[in-house]
């Protein structure tokens, strides 16, 4: 009865959703009453009576960018955010992975990466992923076949690496078409975006693109190639045109930091239509990996400062993988909210960290996340008391090193084999800098935080 109950509330959701996108200024308060009922967590039930709040402030950023966003995606990408992003991933999937994680003792991931193939059209300067051999690829069967693992534990967001993940563009396509349930997002240099696949993409709904750039042209092709930033642009152009939702994805290291921390840059993002923007800071993997572009400790404190400061104001969601770790309680890899299975099937804690005990080609899903890297995340998070230092490798290099010696974890870099003492060396320096800064941070946010609680 639960699930017939659960299928007529999605129904009247679905269509509801097509009344308000008739009028979004008037009727945006009708969807959310109608996500409500879904909303089964403290942690739900609170942001449903924020967006209510939120909404009922015209002059509010979220609310421009709801606005936005009705106006120039296409009417299906808009309900496939709705049903496969917001009540599938969030509502729904959040929820049931937290229940399997009691069932099983193990962390539950929210989204699975996955890199379909080791192959890319480009040769950037430090990429974290050059060091896996080419010429690998997960086939259209094994990526199907980790959806529907994946979707048993409660898992409705797929992300796609690479390589270049459109090298794969047909299966991508076809896997969004079939999983017409699940929310997909693919990490693109966006040299393959035709108007062919940008149409395709309007039509399916489900795929949204995340861009790697890194500041305009001159910035963004130092590590890109020549051209780069071109490509881009174009990309951007024509995915608007079609209504297909994608936002940008920057590695932020020594020589762009103070140009993509930029209000500049992020309105000419906002004007190309992009909804969200994704920071990285560089990290020197594998033997060619240049020490000196990661980013300083002052640069990354301009990033956390930008960051929120953007959120606040602009018409676009941003987020910074490391410095966004108060808000999910340090590190997400290792299965806490996402994991990586790369192109040869090493299920691994994350995309930064090459090291495995499980394959997906002999394993399940589930059996990987029990497997003793994951097992070792589960017990040893968080890395830090300080949730602005969460990462094992660039914030806590002796304690992945201890994970994986403890695990007997092997290097998934079939072109180097870089040893785990090796990579944490390069960060120890970082780590060492960016202690006081992080913790001068932190500790001002928690004095400010106790006297709001004593007033």
């Amino acid at each position: 009865m639960a699930s017939v109950k659960s299928s007529l509330q999605a129904a009247a959701l679905r269509e509801g959703l097509r009344y308000v996108q008739s009028n979004p200024g008037a009727n945006v308060p009708r969807l959310i009453n109608l996500l409500r009922p879904f909303a089964r967590i403290p942690m739900h039930r609170e942001i449903m009576v924020q967006a209510e709040r939120l909404w009922n402030d015209p002059n509010n950023n979220v609310r421009k960018g709801v606005e936005r966003g009705f106006r120039q995606l296409s009417p299906v990408v808009t309900e496939k955010f709705v049903m496969n992003f917001l009540l599938n991933s969030a509502l729904i999937g959040i929820p049931r992975g937290h229940e399997l994680r009691e069932k099983y003792d193990c962390n539950i991931p929210w989204a699975i990466l996955m890199s379909p193939t080791s192959n890319c059209n480009l040769r950037c300067t430090g990429c974290w992923a050059e060091q896996y051999a080419r010429g690998a690829n997960l086939s259209f069967g094994e990526l199907d076949n980790i959806i529907v693992q994946g979707k048993e534990l409660g898992v409705y967001m797929y992300l796609y690496s690479g390589g270049e993940p459109l090298i794969r563009a047909d299966d991508i396509v076809e896997l969004g078409r079939k999983h017409d349930d699940c929310m997909f997002c693919v990490f693109t240099n966006a040299t393959l975006v035709t108007p062919e696949l940008s149409t395709q993409l309007g039509e399916v709904g489900n795929i949204v693109l995340a861009i790697s750039v890194e500041g305009f042209a001159e910035d963004n092709d130092f590590r890109r190639g020549e051209g780069s930033y071109a490509h881009v642009v174009r990309a951007m152009d024509q995915l608007k045109d079609d209504g297909v939702g994608f936002g940008f994805s920057t590695c932020y290291h020594s020589r762009n930091t103070s140009e993509v921390a930029s209000e500049r840059f992020i309105d000419a993002m906002i004007d190309k239509g992009c909804f969200f923007g994704w920071y990285f800071t560089y990290i020197p993997i594998g033997k060619n990996a240049d020490p000196a572009l990661l980013a300083t400790p002052e640069q990354r404190k301009l990033m956390y400062e930008k960051v929120r400061e953007y959120r606040a104001a602009k018409d676009i969601f941003v987020l910074d993988f490391w410095n966004d770790g108060e808000y999910v309680d340090g590190c997400i890899a290792g299965g806490r909210r996402y994991l990586h299975i790369n192109a040869d099937g090493d299920v691994e804690p994350c995309a930064f960290i090459h090291y495995a005990n499980a394959n997906i080609r002999n394993t399940t899903l589930l059996e990987a996340l029990q497997s003793p890297l994951f097992r070792q995340y589960h017990e040893h998070h968080p890395f830090n008391s300080n949730p602005l230092r969460p990462c094992p490798l660039l914030d806590n290099p002796d304690m992945l090193v201890s994970m994986v010696d403890a695990s007997g974890a092997h290097s998934t870099q079939r072109a180097d084999h870089e040893s785990v003492e090796a990579i944490t060396g390069k960060c120890q320096e970082a780590a060492s800098n960016w202690q006081p800064v992080a913790d001068q941070i932190w500790n001002s946010k928690v004095q400010e935080k106790t006297k709001e609680v004593v007033s």
